[in-house]
């Protein structure tokens, strides 16, 4: 029983993190109440599985949005055969960057990096080695409204092939030294070329902030 309690918990945690997300997004009164609705339901199942009150489910998560934490940008750095960097160009801003986006609620940060390999390229890789924890403020990206940590992992491609995605205008392998413009407020040049040092030095040490 406690093993499926806990499923159910992870689930009303995905089902609350769309609901909210929805509301950030939505723009018509409509889907508004429907979202809204919805997230009454969560914390209904919520109360069910946790013996705790409605009342008390909406108190813990108004008090859990009022502290502020970190956002959490996770980067998957791959490499190919020609000793290339995986690059796919935002169709947000018409720029490069290593494939990856927000830290999704129920995925581990490796699951993330998979998971935005794939939905942005088509690619299907695994995830490895941690390679660097940064924060942002600690580096030369133009200013943002999140405050944010980024978490580059390495990862190797086992299957899958290239294919389009709404939000990736383009994608492909690129040099070192042959860089195309990057999104600076996801990647910077010092960044991709600490991903180099280590493809080159597969012992030196994780980078931290």
């Amino acid at each position: 029983m406690m093993n499926i309690n806990k499923e159910i918990l992870l689930i009303t945690q995905k089902i609350r993190t769309l609901s909210r997300n929805g509301l950030v997004y939505v723009d018509n009164e409509y889907d508004k109440e429907r979202y809204e609705e919805l997230l009454k339901l969560n914390d209904r199942l919520t109360a069910l599985v946790t013996n705790q009150t409605e009342e008390a489910i909406r108190s813990t998560y108004v008090l859990e949005k009022e502290y502020t934490t970190p956002k959490v940008d996770v980067r998957s750095v791959i490499f190919n055969e020609k000793d290339e960097i995986l690059l796919v160009k935002e169709r947000a801003d018409g720029l490069w960057s290593l494939p990856g986006g927000w830290a999704d609620v129920g995925f581990s940060p490796k699951e993330v990096a998979e998971k935005e390999v794939e939905e942005e390229t088509g690619l299907k890789v695994k995830a490895g080695r941690l390679l660097a924890v940064m924060d942002k403020k600690c580096h030369n990206h133009p200013p943002a409204n999140h405050y944010a940590y980024k978490i580059f992992i390495l990862c190797e491609i086992i299957g899958g092939q290239m294919r389009e995605a709404f939000d990736i205008l383009d994608k492909g392998f690129f040099k070192q030294d042959s860089l195309p413009p990057l999104s600076e407020e996801r990647v910077l040049q010092t960044q991709i070329d600490l991903m180099f040092e280590y493809k080159n030095d597969p012992t030196k040490a994780a980078y931290v902030d």
